[in-house]
């Protein structure tokens, strides 16, 4: 097994494991941006997992799985936008305490993703760049809902974490964006993938 296979399964499997406590907790408090990450993780667990399995594939049939993922990584975003107009018809505001504990368990679990991507994040084209580009943009998230936790503390509204939710499913979209034409490079080559 090459070595960024083994990477993307341990991420994979890593990712799959918090996904259910972060999921658990997001239910529990009702946070919006903690169910975006959450199912950010399970997103990333299915990426990697699809990865791990189209590593060994031609270059087409890679940037195929390409396409496919810029899809899978907006399926949080639109999980997100769906949360967040069901909360902003009740905008409480989730606890801070478990919020910020559970977003700090996240950071923890995707820097060491993103720590054991970080030296693949240019190897294997559109498939690389999707797991890097997911782990590191699921770090930015947790540091954004940590922040969030605070602000809490001090105007408990559910709007700061409905930003915040929001906020993260922009930056899936746009990473879906960078996958997709990445894998659309890989498909029809750099000088015919330009606009």
């Amino acid at each position: 097994m090459s070595p960024f296979r083994r990477v993307v399964l341990i991420v994979a499997l890593l990712n799959l494991g918090y996904f259910g406590v972060e999921f658990a907790v997001a239910l529990t408090i009702g946070s919006v941006s903690l169910f975006a990450d959450s199912v950010d993780f399970l997103e990333d667990a299915s990426i990697n997992l699809l990865i791990f399995v189209a590593v060994g594939w031609s270059l087409l049939q890679r940037s195929r799985v390409g396409s496919v993922l810029a899809f899978i990584i907006l399926i949080p975003a639109v999980a997100t936008i769906w949360t967040a107009v069901v909360k902003i018809l009740n905008p409480t505001a989730p606890e801070p305490l478990p919020l910020s504990l559970t977003a700090l368990g996240a950071l923890l679990v995707n820097l060491t993703c993103a720590l054991l991507l970080v030296r693949h994040r240019h190897t294997q084209g559109s498939l690389a760049k999707a797991a890097w580009l997911s782990a590191r943009n699921d770090a930015l998230a947790n540091i954004a809902i940590i922040l969030a936790a605070l602000v809490t503390v001090w105007f408990p509204t559910g709007w700061i974490d409905i930003v915040v939710g929001l906020g993260i499913a922009l930056l899936n979209a746009d990473a879906a964006r960078a996958v997709w034409k990445a894998a659309r490079v890989e498909r029809l080559g750099p000088e015919r993938a330009t606009p």
